[in-house]
């Protein structure tokens, strides 16, 4: 029994690992690489192994630094099964299409203008064959993935449909546990219940995101997303929200209504202008069985994600009005690394104005321009033009779906106290000065640590 780290080693995205157990190999995860654009671009056509090797994919959740290289399988000729959570197989339904959609728009956009031309990694006969091979299973009911190995899947609080995967080996004899972490959420989210430590774990792959630093609190994020929106409105400006599609813009819908109906931002409309975030709204809306019912808005809005201020925008021209229009604005928009979609051109004519904020509420990796946007670089390069950076730049790590390094550090030690027999703890999903810093700490703690380069092998 072995696995191999092919990508998230020693970074955040692209997250894959080949469990080999009875001459089988199946991938936890197949993600996009997101950063410098020619080089994802590069990684992401180099297949983690031969596709005729490949005989399973087991999925933790639906973003697309975990699901996006899948219909890239489909394209090189995978046709086996997919396995996902119930909801992560409805939100990837709508993320992959909008995946291929998006680099096919993309490469038109740049191919016209003659500047960083990418070839599409795969088309929207892909995302729409990956969905047939995809199934999805509840959390907790274990499935049969290849011969001697089953899994099962436990709520990681990350997002809706988000989970780590317990996965039982059994090969000469013996059975062993290997957990994959996949993203671990935080506790007191919006939404989505609280992450569930596994139990009985022999090994651990292990998200290390954050693992470096705290948050700051949920409500003080709260409080902070609030101060933004109402010194924002006062300047005639508006507030530009690079988000995820799936998971962080429903929260800031989430948390934005609930900031109205308590009167604490000024009456100013809030645009969600991505056709994505608007079909995965409408996937949340389907599965209320995985809300926190212990929140006071899921038990008492009618309607969690419609409201009097909140306007969805599907069209291309109602998108470009949006642009036009005069006067303060929420305006929500993905991607929420702002390496695609339509959050580029909202910057790309909001980021010279001094009035506008653009309020930056998730993880920016290496090399993107979200990461130069928080380094508040002078100039940022969209679209292949240099565009003047004068709005304001405000960031609010409270609503990261990842937890923190306390967090993080708590979760691990509820696994080990279920877990007597657990030996190698993985670090994966983290930059490699947060990743040597994290390990040092849980070294101290007594646990056998190691970072993992891209493409290690190790038995377990």
């Amino acid at each position: 029994m072995e696995i191999t780290f092919v990508g998230a080693a020693r970074e955040v995205t692209g997250s894959c690992h080949l469990l080999h157990v009875n001459g089988y190999t199946v991938a936890l995860d197949c993600g996009m690489f997101q950063g410098r654009r020619q080089e994802s671009a590069e990684k992401n056509r180099k297949l983690p192994l031969p596709i005729k090797d490949l005989d399973a994919v087991v999925l933790s959740h639906a973003h697309i630094d975990h699901s996006g290289r899948l219909p890239y399988l489909i394209a090189e000729g995978y046709s086996k099964t997919i396995w996902a959570t119930s909801a992560t197989r409805d939100l990837c339904a709508i993320m992959l299409a909008d995946s291929a959609h998006i680099q096919e728009k993309d490469a038109e956009f740049l191919a016209k203008r003659k500047k960083d031309f990418i070839e599409p990694l795969y088309g929207m006969r892909h995302a729409v064959r990956t969905m047939d091979l995809m199934v999805g299973v509840p959390y907790n009911r274990p499935f049969d993935v290849v011969p001697g190995v089953r899994a099962s899947y436990i709520d990681a609080g990350h997002i809706l449909g988000s989970a780590s995967v317990l996965v039982d080996c059994t090969e000469g004899g013996k059975t062993k546990r290997l957990v994959f972490s996949g993203d671990v959420g935080r506790s007191g989210l919006a939404i989505v219940r609280d992450p569930i430590p596994p139990e009985g774990a022999d090994a651990l792959i292990m998200e290390s995101t954050y693992g470096n630093r705290d948050h700051e609190s949920v409500a003080g994020a709260r409080a902070q997303l609030a101060h933004v929106v109402r010194e924002t409105a006062a300047r005639g400006g508006r507030v530009l929200i690079p988000a995820f599609a799936i998971g962080r813009t429903q929260e800031m819908i989430y948390v934005l209504h609930g900031l109205v109906r308590e009167g604490a931002i000024p009456a100013i409309p809030i645009y969600v202008d991505s056709p994505l975030a608007i079909d995965a709204t409408t996937v949340f809306e389907m599965h209320p069985e995985s809300f926190d019912r212990s929140e006071e808005m899921v038990r008492i809005a009618k309607e969690l994600f419609r409201f009097d201020l909140l306007h969805y925008t599907r069209d291309v021209e109602e998108s470009k009005a949006i642009s036009r229009s005069h006067g303060p604005m929420v305006v929500i928009a993905a991607s929420g690394m702002m390496e695609n979609g339509r959050i580029l051109h909202h910057l790309a004519q909001g980021a010279g104005d001094p009035r506008n904020t653009i309020l930056v509420v998730g993880f920016q990796a290496e090399h993107t321009l979200g990461r130069r946007v928080v380094e508040r670089q002078p100039v940022l390069r969209i679209f292949g033009e240099d565009v003047a950076l004068h709005a304001r730049v405000e960031v609010i790590d409270g609503y990261s779906a990842h937890a923190d390094r306390t967090e993080l550090t708590a979760w691990l030690g509820r696994v080990r106290d279920k877990s007597p027999k657990m030996g190698s703890v993985w670090l994966v999903h983290g930059e490699a000065p947060v990743q040597d810093e994290f390990k040092a700490a849980l070294v101290a703690k007594g646990y056998s640590v190691e970072c993992p380069e891209p493409h290690t092998r190790r038995p377990f």
